[in-house]
């Protein structure tokens, strides 16, 4: 009952901020976003301390600011999602700016498939609808929510969007090694994973865990690996791309962390640089009260 209601909200607030004019469903985001920065729920409070961990010596005042920048962004992320539907197809292709495009549409080109690795910033979806414009086969992996009417409201959306979406279960990464070998784009998000599947690397010069799946994928199939971070501009996005070496030496388990570490770094210099659209309000570092799940 629970969930069908929290299901029932959720769909009513993506009509009601459709129905608005854009720039009051926006204003009112930002309102509400400023809110729950003053109200300091324990998903802001994390958020908080995740951001000042990306800033080296950041002045209180400093991070109450980017903080409320940060909040917005993820607002702005939000009501980008509930608005994408009644986008033009002009408007996804004229907001996008990127940095490093041949990394990606060389591969694409040389049908050697491509691996995406990217963190929680920015809009990804936007970027996904973006590559997909240009008729590449984008394939990513989507986490099952609860309740069921949710996930199927978040498969079908990227789904519109021309993504190939797979749920994640055992069979995911053999799916993803096939469409690699036949030449398609992989994106995945890939800056947490808490579990004991995931990788221990360095962040922000604190512990976390990071998922393996990018690096086995480029260790299978050898398809070139690639980290992107998406930023916001007042416009739209940039998308940045950087390349990730792939270690030819070395044993099997230390060569996928040398590779996981790798694009860490890279997840850190976007995070630098723009720490404000970085929306991650969930624990990452696995030092302090940090407890394994049994």
């Amino acid at each position: 009952m629970k969930e069908n209601l929290s299901a029932f909200v959720y769909f009513a607030g993506w009509r009601l901020v459709r129905w608005l004019p854009e720039k009051t469903a926006y204003n009112i985001a930002y309102v509400l976003g400023d809110y729950l920065v003053k109200r300091n729920g324990k998903n802001v409070s994390r958020f908080r301390s995740n951001l000042s961990r990306t800033q080296v010596s950041i002045s209180s005042s400093d991070l109450d600011d980017l903080l409320k920048r940060a909040m917005r962004s993820y607002m702005r992320y939000w009501i980008d999602t509930f608005r994408f539907p009644d986008w033009s197809m002009q408007r996804v292709q004229g907001t996008v700016s990127v940095t490093n495009e041949h990394l990606m549409l060389d591969a694409i080109a040389a049908k050697t498939g491509v691996i995406v690795s990217l963190p929680h910033a920015g809009n990804w979806d936007h970027a996904g609808a973006y590559f997909c414009a240009k008729g590449i086969h984008l394939v990513t992996v989507a986490e099952r929510l609860k309740p069921e009417k949710l996930f199927l409201k978040f498969l079908k959306y990227r789904q519109d969007m021309g993504m190939e979406v797979l749920p994640l279960d055992s069979q995911t990464i053999g799916i993803l090694e096939t469409r690699l070998r036949q030449g398609h784009l992989v994106a995945l998000v890939a800056d947490r994973d808490l579990s004991k599947s995931g990788i221990e690397v360095e962040f922000f010069d604190g512990p976390t865990r990071m998922p393996a799946g990018p690096a086995v994928l480029a260790l299978q199939t050898q398809a070139p690996l690639i980290t992107a971070f998406v930023s916001y501009t007042p416009e739209g996005i940039h998308v940045e791309f950087k390349n990730v070496l792939i270690p030819s030496q070395g044993e099997y388990k230390d060569r996928v962390k040398e590779i996981v570490s790798m694009t860490a770094k890279h997840f850190e210099e976007g995070i630098r640089h723009n720490p404000e659209d970085w929306h991650m309000l969930q624990r990452i570092w696995t030092d302090g009260d940090f407890k394994e799940r049994q």
